[in-house]
């Protein structure tokens, strides 16, 4: 009876940040139970206790793992004690089910505790009168500056960037920016590097913070000063800046407006997250599910996928029309309909092959006008070669299963038509949507496989007519 008394008290031990998880990387069934347990009892010392040394990753991955009413009724137990970070680690439907349940004067609060680039991050999914009325409580300075991240288009490096950032004019000396550095309590928790500015915050240059602590003291800042050749335009998109900091293995870089003057920085960790967010995208577009969320209800995943669905039923209708146009070729050998799959299967992967090869390059801007002609004439070269192996292959197989040689020469002729044809597909249809401003990754495989299976239905079934009958 003691042992049973022992199971029902929420005894949460303190992990290290790593045990929270088992082998298969997910937040391990005993510690949640435990988080569980202490939640149903309100123990909020226990509860404290298991997640004080969490990372916000961890709690954030914790705070996925509960059921949704958990997740409230953790963070309300934690009160000021909860990590806000922790939820820029979670996806925006539980973010904004967390937050929509929550006093506005508590986030207003957690929000100063926050840096510039995260609390922007949590408030840029709200409504705006949530907004202005959490801003509204928010002392004035710090009110600016995520009004300003804010007002930047959504996914720029405005929105990215943290607004707290060390700048100095250039005329001081290394004595004088150390001892700013040492009695100023309003600076970013950690940074690299200190930004040069002239009186209306012109960018000047940078200084690297290693260079200073080696730098005699009566040195003046601009004859350390370095020039900042990759600064970011405030209004780029996030991805053309993380390709910036790709090209030039940079850690951070200053973010100006449109008159060259410094309003943020933008640093690494953010643009990690940056290419994570943007390549999961360009993989969901590809599929046709645009930017669902695994945590999103029934009603919200089934719109954003119902619309590429009637896109692709319409294409389908197209394909089938084709078929249609030689019901006559068909009846006469029924060994066509068990072969056309094939033919339009083989040319769906291929085009599907080039098409994503070319979708990813697009977004890295390894494709331009200098090789684009080069990459389209590899493209249907490999497309041309593949398309006369299979065609050997699948024209033997189909000659001894019917045992129609003729017929095995049809199927082999029209895999090479439709595998050159993929390829071309392929490369040729991204191309021509970005040239046209329309995303490549959420357009190209509705159109590429519509050529596929038009192409290959017609080709193989036009020839079985010619040569056949």
């Amino acid at each position: 009876m003691v042992e049973a008394d022992n199971k029902t008290e929420a005894q949460v031990v303190n992990p290290s940040g790593a045990d929270i998880y088992g082998e298969d990387g997910v937040v391990r069934a005993d510690f949640l139970d435990q988080i569980t347990i202490a939640i149903e009892q309100q123990n909020i010392e226990a509860l404290t206790t298991a997640v004080e040394n969490l990372h916000e990753s961890e709690l954030g991955d914790l705070i996925e793992a509960l059921e949704p009413g958990e997740r409230q009724e953790l963070v309300a137990m934690l009160g000021e004690r909860f990590d806000f970070s922790a939820l820029t680690e979670i996806d925006e439907a539980i973010r904004m089910d967390i937050v929509t349940a929550l006093p506005n004067e508590q986030i207003a609060q957690a929000l100063q505790e926050l840096e510039s680039d995260d609390a922007v991050y949590i408030l840029e999914d709200m409504d705006e009168g949530e907004q202005a009325d959490i801003l509204a409580k928010v002392p004035f300075t710090e009110r600016i500056r995520l009004r300003r991240s804010l007002d930047y288009p959504e996914e720029s490096a405005g929105r990215r960037m943290q607004a707290d950032f060390v700048a100095v004019p250039p005329y001081w000396t290394v004595g004088q920016t150390i001892d700013y550095l040492r009695d100023t309590e309003d600076l970013p928790d950690s940074f690299s590097q200190l930004y040069v500015i002239d009186p209306t915050f012109r960018l000047l240059g940078a200084v690297d913070l290693d260079k200073i602590l080696r730098t005699g003291r009566a040195e003046r800042v601009e004859d350390i000063q370095r020039e900042t050749r990759h600064a970011i335009p405030a209004e780029m998109d996030q991805e053309e800046a993380a390709q910036i900091f790709e090209q030039y293995d940079l850690l951070s870089a200053a973010v100006v407006d449109e008159n060259e003057r410094l309003v943020g920085v933008l640093t690494i960790d953010d643009v990690v997250d940056v290419i994570q967010q943007e390549a999961e995208e360009d993989f969901k577009r590809l599929a046709g599910i645009g930017d669902e969320e695994l945590s999103d209800n029934v009603i919200s995943t089934t719109r954003s996928r119902f619309v590429w669905l009637l896109v692709n039923l319409a294409t389908a209708i197209l394909a089938s029309y084709v078929i249609g146009l030689f019901d006559a070729t068909i009846a006469q050998m029924v060994a066509l309909a068990v072969l056309m799959p094939i033919v339009a299967s083989m040319g769906g992967n291929a085009g599907t092959q080039t098409m994503t090869v070319a979708v990813r390059a697009l977004a890295t801007k390894d494709i331009d006008i200098h090789n684009a002609s080069r990459i389209i004439r590899r493209e249907l070269t490999v497309g041309f070669i593949n398309g006369v192996l299979f065609a050997a292959l699948v024209g033997v197989m189909a000659a001894l299963w019917f045992g129609n040689p003729t017929l095995g020469a049809v199927i082999g002729a029209a895999m090479i038509i439709n595998m050159v044809c993929a390829a071309l597909a392929g490369i040729l249809i991204p191309l021509a949507l970005d040239k046209l401003n329309i995303d490549p990754a959420s357009a190209s495989s509705v159109f590429v496989t519509t050529v596929t299976d038009v192409v290959g239905f017609f080709a193989f079934l036009g020839l079985a007519a010619i040569v056949l009958f």
